[in-house]
């Protein structure tokens, strides 16, 4: 416990860094905010030097089984530090509110409690998807360096036990060195979209803010209308690219940028799925929206579909029409696809794209083997076997997260919510993608919910970004025995 704590005192003291980018932003826009980053960064960095040094005895190497809690209360502490600013900056704004801002960013969900957005000061939007884009990079890593060692579902799939990148192609020996080539990836892209949307007549705070945003798949803007408000099919166009490039396999970016090649893309099998439910979705709603005449052409029709079902699939959440108004196949279309659209590790949430494969592989195995019972029929995923234990874990999990969904789904039924209301803000939560409900449709936040329903919605969204056994395996007792 010291050993964890210790990495947690160095690990809060380090996120002092990130108010040097809304305290830069205040300086320039001159809004008044400067001195109160400043003192949240004193906090924050004072607190994490004196847990580091109390617990400095206590120093070790960290066993794989210190990951779960270091994960957990890591997420936890660097949230509770995010909600600071939000505090001394948001007058009126409650804790549970603050709290539920910062986790919202940090795990890249986009849910909001704050309105006005127009309004708010540059600053603390600045603040607001810093937490996007920080949040975004730590999820990879922890996908990419971390989860495979605690044998947690996600990344340990492709690295120690089926086909993929990382089990063929290691990114580096060390995960410092893993971590040095995903930041370096993650800066260029985010850069480059910076760029783009600036050179389609952004705002460079807008530029920034919504790039931050949608490389970390998060659904934070700068505006209560969200990308409506700009009503700009180019800006549209760059973020769904940017949105498409986060929603798939980090890994594949390093090995594609190394070979100078697109050839890594066209063997991924998580990417020829995700392409191909987007393709269909998206012609599929546009077509919907035709027959119902809710545009006036087609190919209106099929640019509002294209960004807001690549958007909400890749829980992203940014919007760019009121797709509660649509028919209402879409919008819940468009919800289920956030459960399975992106890909292992990217910056996106839901059961992932891998997942969704292999047991829709599992289940036409067990078919075949229905009608021919002595048939050998091994498991295949990009045309290589996956070992058999690897459906049973993959099948645990679905469980797991289902039932989380429906626990969780009845805990706001408590609270007197509506079913649809209900069900539809857990799945969002925990999927990490910001669902509008209620009358203002799409682009409504959650300002209006309750307390218990804020930290309902909390906990789905840190059980959601953090695969769901790296919490809940805390609370078993076999954990705490040594």
């Amino acid at each position: 416990m010291l050993a964890v704590a210790h990495v947690l005192g160095w690990l809060l003291a380090s996120f002092a860094l990130s108010y040097l980018l809304p305290i830069a932003g205040s300086l320039l826009a001159g809004d008044g905010l400067a001195s109160r980053f400043l003192l949240a960064a004193a906090v924050s960095a004072a607190v994490g030097l004196a847990l580091a040094a109390l617990t400095a005895r206590g120093r070790r190497e960290l066993r794989p089984r210190d990951g779960f809690m270091l994960i957990t209360l890591g997420w936890l502490l660097l949230s509770t530090a995010a909600a600071v600013p939000l505090l001394l900056a948001v007058p009126g704004l409650s804790f549970s509110g603050a709290f539920f801002e910062a986790m919202s960013g940090l795990t890249t969900t986009g849910s909001t409690v704050l309105s006005g957005l127009d309004a708010l000061p540059p600053s603390l939007n600045l603040w607001r998807h810093t937490l996007h884009w920080l949040g975004g990079l730590g999820i990879i890593v922890m996908a990419l360096a971390v989860l495979p060692l605690l044998g947690v579902g996600g990344m340990q799939l492709y690295k120690g036990q089926a086909p993929g990148a990382v089990k063929d192609e290691r990114l580096a020996p060390r995960i410092t060195e893993t971590a040095k080539q995903l930041w370096v990836v993650y800066t260029l892209i985010t850069a480059a979209g910076i760029l783009a949307l600036r050179i389609c007549r952004m705002s460079w705070l807008d530029a920034i803010c919504h790039a931050f945003s949608a490389v970390g798949l998060g659904g934070f803007s700068t505006h209560d209308r969200s990308i409506a408000w700009f009503n700009s099919a180019a800006i549209e166009a760059v973020l769904m690219a940017l949105m498409l490039i986060a929603a798939l396999n980090f890994a594949r970016h390093i090995v594609a940028l190394r070979r100078l090649s697109l050839g890594t893309y066209r063997q991924d099998p998580e990417a020829k799925g995700i392409f191909a439910m987007l393709a269909i979705s998206v012609l599929g709603i546009a077509t919907l929206l035709s027959a119902h005449g809710v545009y006036p052409d087609f190919l209106v029709a099929l640019r509002h579909a294209a960004f807001n079902v690549i958007s909400q699939a890749t829980t992203s959440g940014l919007t760019s029409q009121d797709y509660q108004q649509w028919p209402v196949f879409a919008p819940w279309w468009m919800l289920f696809l956030s459960c399975l659209v992106c890909s292992t590790g990217s910056t996106g949430g839901g059961i992932k794209m891998f997942r969704t494969l292999l047991l829709a592989r599992q289940a036409g195995r067990e078919m075949q083997l229905l009608i021919h019972p002595a048939a050998v029929a091994p498991l295949r995923i990009g045309g290589r076997p996956v070992p058999e234990g690897v459906a049973a874990s993959v099948l645990a999990f679905i469980f797991v997260y289902f039932m989380t969904v429906a626990l969780l789904t009845f805990a706001m039924l408590l609270t007197g919510m509506s079913f649809a209301d209900a069900a539809a803000a857990v799945v969002a939560s925990i999927n990490n993608t910001a669902h509008g409900f209620g009358a203002p449709g799409a682009v409504h936040n959650f300002h209006s919910l309750g307390t218990a329903q804020i930290w309902i919605c909390t906990a789905a969204m840190l059980l959601g970004r953090l695969e769901v056994f790296s919490v809940i395996v805390l609370f078993r007792p076999a954990y705490w025995r040594r």
